[in-house]
């Protein structure tokens, strides 16, 4: 027993190190940092499982889906649509040709999925009454009736109309067939062209083709129907008109002919009888007046005005005369000359001349007289023209006041027997069209049953289903790797608590272990793994500046494997040759692997049994050792008593290590106040277990009772998965230095 005042006088001296303030990264911070190549590859190493179950269940649920699901076909053909350009002006608002635009063919395709084709693909098809496409024949689902349920609680009317309802009703059941039927149906533009592909979609691959082609076919026949009714339309629109223009023609005629009727406008061969009339009386009165001309010139010759135009009117035997008057006197003169004027001779050819002289004169006068009379009878005629042609230029003008009204109407009956005109030949025309008529569209390709379905594709959607799984199983992976805030390997202690990682404590299976115990297996396989951690251990904790002896070993929880590392280490270390004692200072709880002892450092402490009473030491490895002892209500007390320092101290001097076992900092204060005590404390995280937060409050209440703590031991790591980790640490268990290692 230990002496009671000597421990109560001599002060424990203080052979500890100062603490050392370490720089500890951010939870988490590592995480958060974009990993390199190698980094991903290790990720993706430590999460294959994960990955590859994602990889396989995504595929698995994706082809189990697919085999529920029913087969849907779907069948194409293919139509032009090529409008033919109508040249009768009439029709041209009828029946216009717009060009061919992008706008045009979404048109078109938009009226081939119109209601009439609907409707007419679904009569022909007998689609009203097929389940797939009226869902009033398949029978309400649960969520249908939970709705219509809801629907008539909440508006409380009677959802059936009543039987004696007058007035249109909804039918839903073709309502929703037609709404089916047009969502399977699908008309697409072929960009740059003029064709429309037309497609259907459905569970039976004939009805899918038969959709396809009833829809072009009565589409086809729709426009050409569209245009023979536009064309019967417009002729017997035309047709009307035509007779409405006859009767309005006769009614004209007979108006203008009552009108000349009653103004005397008698229209002649080329013109008006009065413009004709004025014409002859016109013509006639110039003639007259050449007449009276002519006549006055032969009266001015016949009276012997000089002049050859008068000299023409003479007669012709005045003439004669004249001329043999004009001989006689040319010979009388020659004779004159010659015989005298005595001669009988020339009384002879005086005698002629003066004959010759009577007869021309009595001719003239006679010719004057004719030609005198015939000049009164041409200025006669002329004043008796001029009196007509006037006579008639004023009923021209009474006529012309008259021809306005009557001109209008001949305008009337002109235009509207040019009218008529044109509508008739516009209905011969018409009468060949039909003949002549071809629709706008015709089909390029008709739809053929489909031999594999289009829905569900079973090849994409597997390779889609096989892409996520990836996907997800890349994103569960760095989820994963985001959320895990355990310790993986010594760079996570570094990065987080800003400590050394001591060693890597295997895990060891039942197997292996083969009934003993972890320190039972470290004594004797002392060149298996463990063992090797445990040395590193050891030589971590002596390479410390000033070589600690007494070491406190704490966790945070737990089943973080403390007391087997405790008494794991201090077998091995005694076997080294080291005076080893471990002192277990969990005295709250006693763990199966402890010494038993009927006495320990509770009965030290309270002086109820001596210090080489509660030493016990192992046989096999030569490593003293001192249990907890009994319970004790007041432990905190007994520990920061001068006897647990005495204690200590004393240890100190005889053994060259002493391990105290402590409980876990995190709940138990006994921990920290150990840790106080020891030169240096030891922290053991247990590998993927122990979280960071919990590691670093453990640390922060470690360091505020002032204790030393120079590193992390990583407890129950799986050699297997950190082998395939991809850290640097992982190498101390790679299969290259298998022969470093004997168990």
């Amino acid at each position: 027993m230990l002496d009671r005042t000597a421990r109560e006088t001599e002060p424990l001296p203080n052979t500890r190190p100062e603490r050392v303030v370490r720089q500890r990264g951010t939870t988490g911070a590592d995480d958060m940092a974009i990993p390199g190549g190698a980094a991903i590859v290790a990720i993706l190493r430590r999460r294959k499982w994960l990955l590859l179950a994602t990889m396989l269940i995504c595929p698995l649920l994706a082809y189990s889906a697919i085999s529920h699901l029913t087969p849907r076909y779907t069948a194409s053909g293919t139509l032009q649509y090529d409008p033919s350009e109508y040249k009768a002006r009439e029709l041209q608002s009828i029946l216009r040709v717009d060009p061919i635009t992008d706008a045009v063919m979404a048109t078109q395709a938009e009226v081939l999925r119109g209601m009439p084709v609907v409707e007419q693909v679904a009569a022909r098809l007998n689609l009203f009454a097929n389940p797939e496409f009226n869902p009033s024949l398949r029978g309400p689902s649960w969520l249908g009736r939970a709705k219509a349920w809801l629907k008539h609680a909440l508006s409380g009317a009677d959802p059936t109309p009543p039987a004696d309802r007058v007035g249109p009703t909804l039918e839903p059941g073709r309502n929703a067939t037609l709404a089916a039927v047009r969502a399977s149906l699908i008309v697409t533009p072929v960009k740059a062209s003029r064709v429309l592909e037309v497609a259907f979609t459905a569970q039976d691959p004939l009805i899918a083709a038969a959709g396809v082609n009833n829809a072009m076919d009565f589409y086809v026949k729709s426009q050409l129907g569209a245009k023979y009714g536009a064309v019967n339309k417009a002729r017997e629109l035309l047709l009307r008109r035509a007779e409405e223009l006859r009767r309005a023609v006769l009614h004209q005629e007979g108006e203008i002919a009552r009108y000349r009727a009653d103004h005397g406008l008698v229209e002649g061969m080329h013109a008006r009888l009065e413009s004709e009339q004025i014409s002859l009386l016109t013509s006639d009165l110039v003639r007259a007046r050449n007449d009276l001309a002519a006549a006055e010139g032969r009266l001015d010759a016949a009276s012997g005005r000089a002049g050859a135009a008068a000299q023409a009117a003479i007669a012709t035997s005045v003439v004669q005369l004249r001329a043999r008057r004009d001989q006689v006197s040319s010979q009388l003169q020659s004779m004159m000359g010659r015989l005298g004027g005595s001669h009988p001779d020339v009384q002879s050819l005086r005698a002629q001349l003066a004959d010759i002289d009577r007869t021309v004169a009595g001719e003239a006068g006679r010719v004057v007289a004719a030609i005198d009379a015939d000049v009164r009878a041409a200025r006669d005629h002329v004043a008796s023209l001029q009196r007509n042609l006037s006579e008639a230029q004023r009923q021209v003008g009474r006529d012309a006041q008259a021809q306005v009204a009557l001109n209008a109407q001949l305008r009337d009956g002109e235009a509207s027997r040019g009218l008529l005109q044109a509508v008739l030949e516009r209905i011969q025309q018409m009468a060949q069209q039909p003949s002549i008529e071809t629709p706008d569209a015709h089909e390029i390709s008709l739809a053929l049953p489909p031999e594999q379905p289009s829905f569900p594709r079973t090849g994409p959607w597997m390779a889609a289903a096989a892409a996520l799984g990836i996907v997800l199983g890349l994103l569960l992976v760095y989820l994963r790797e985001l959320s895990d805030s355990t310790f993986r390997c010594s760079e996570d202690v570094r990065a987080a608590l800003g400590l050394r990682c001591l060693a890597l404590i295997p895990r060891l299976s039942r197997r292996e272990l083969k009934g003993l115990t972890v320190a039972e297996y470290a004594a004797r396989k002392p060149r298996s793994a463990l063992a090797e951690q445990l040395r590193a251990l050891r030589a971590g904790l002596s390479l410390w500046p000033d070589r600690p002896r007494l070491i406190a070993i704490t966790a945070a929880r737990q089943q973080e494997g403390k007391t087997t590392v405790t008494q794991a280490l201090g077998r091995l270390a005694a076997m080294n040759g080291e005076r080893v004692i471990v002192l277990d200072c969990d005295i709250r709880k006693r763990s199966p692997g402890r010494l038993p002892a009927p006495a320990g450092l509770v009965d030290c402490l309270q002086e109820r049994a001596s210090l080489a009473d509660i030493i016990r030491k192992d046989p096999a490895t030569g490593m003293d050792s001192i249990t907890s002892g009994t319970s004790e209500a007041n432990i905190l007390g007994l520990l920061m008593s001068p006897t647990m320092a005495q204690l200590l101290l004393t240890l100190r001097q005889e053994y060259d290590l002493v391990l105290l076992d402590t409980p876990p900092a995190e709940a138990i204060t006994d921990a920290r106040v150990v840790a106080g005590l020891a030169d240096a404390t030891l922290l053991c995280v247990r590998w993927c277990g122990t979280s960071r937060q919990v590691a670093l409050h453990a640390l922060e209440l470690l360091e505020q009772a002032h204790a030393n703590i120079v590193g992390v031991a990583l407890t129950q790591v799986d050699v297997n998965v950190h082998v395939r980790s991809g850290y640097a640490d992982a190498q101390v268990y790679h299969p290259r230095y298998g022969g470093y290692f004997r168990e």
